[in-house]
């Protein structure tokens, strides 16, 4: 057909020149040159793909599968380095979603599983606040709050890393720690806590304010053991979030203290007793909340280790 209709020449395939390289592409077309006398033999054309191609021994064949091995071998090890980049990336991502969740709470998500709202007999909550943190924000710039805060919290996020506990959050100069959750210890999660207030007011006195590196900087902690239910709150950005009365006693405990001191609720202090080791002393007023008002107590001292 393409005879009859004219075509010169006749029976060629189209390739473009840019499919190859310019040598390979003159082979092919001294190859379908319409004179016969004018294509070259194999053996020229041999040579000329081992100019092309390379040498590689008497066997065209034999060069094609070893670059085909060649570009097989390049492949896996291409695979092999994403897949440990991947890996890599993996790690990153669940190291840091372990650290906005509980370790157990972040492991589940990443296995996909649900996470269900639980409920607690028994934790301590540890709540403080920086005192007079509106007039230390006064003296300095938003920056130095950033650098203020960034600081404390760096230095009691060390100290939690040597005790049972987790920092549920922070709000502003509010830092709120529980212990006892998600993985249950026992009554341990009071002397937990105890032992971390005692650190955190130990580390204070060698603490220094970047913008007011003469001033002290003083905190209002509050402790309470008691019942509460916990669970992950939102889609995006969730949140491991604690609810119920030992949540708001142990802010009360906080908001109703004194510079410096730990004060604890008699339901923690009943825990301590039992745990041993804990010095407290009685306070000398109650403190009002919704159900009444509660005997509270200073937390002074551990011989506890």
């Amino acid at each position: 057909m393409e005879i009859k209709k004219g075509l010169s020449p006749p029976c060629r395939p189209v390739v473009s020149s840019s499919a190859c390289s310019s040598e390979l592409y003159n082979l092919m077309e001294r190859c379908w040159d319409e004179y016969p006398i004018e294509r070259p033999t194999f053996a020229k054309i041999k040579d000329g793909l081992k100019k092309v191609i390379g040498n590689s021994g008497d066997n065209i064949i034999d060069h094609l599968l070893k670059r085909m091995e060649q570009y097989a071998n390049d492949l896996e090890a291409q695979v092999a380095e994403k897949t440990q980049q991947f890996m890599e990336e993996k790690r990153r991502s669940e190291e840091l979603l372990s650290q906005l969740l509980p370790r157990s709470v972040a492991e589940a998500l990443t296995r996909g599983q649900n996470v269900d709202p639980e409920s607690y007999d028994s934790v301590t909550i540890y709540f403080s606040d920086i005192v007079g943190f509106t007039t230390i924000s006064a003296a300095g710039t938003p920056l130095d709050v950033v650098g203020l805060l960034n600081n404390l919290y760096t230095m009691f996020d060390s100290i939690l890393e040597k005790f049972d506990a987790y920092k549920v959050e922070t709000i502003g100069d509010a830092y709120m720690v529980a212990s006892g959750l998600p993985v249950r210890n026992g009554n341990r999660h009071a002397s937990e806590i105890a032992l971390v207030s005692l650190q955190i007011k130990k580390d204070l006195d060698t603490f220094k304010i970047p913008h007011q590196p003469n001033d002290k900087l003083r905190l209002r902690i509050g402790v309470h053991s008691g019942s509460c239910v916990a669970g992950i709150v939102g889609l995006k950005m969730p949140r491991y979030c604690l609810f119920g009365d030992t949540v708001q006693i142990a802010m009360k405990m906080e908001s109703s203290g004194e510079p410096m001191k730990i004060q604890c609720s008699s339901a923690a202090k009943e825990l301590l007793d039992d745990i041993g080791g804990f010095q407290l002393q009685e306070r000398d007023r109650t403190v009002e909340f919704k159900n009444g008002d509660i005997k509270t107590f200073w937390l002074l001292s551990s011989s506890a280790k």
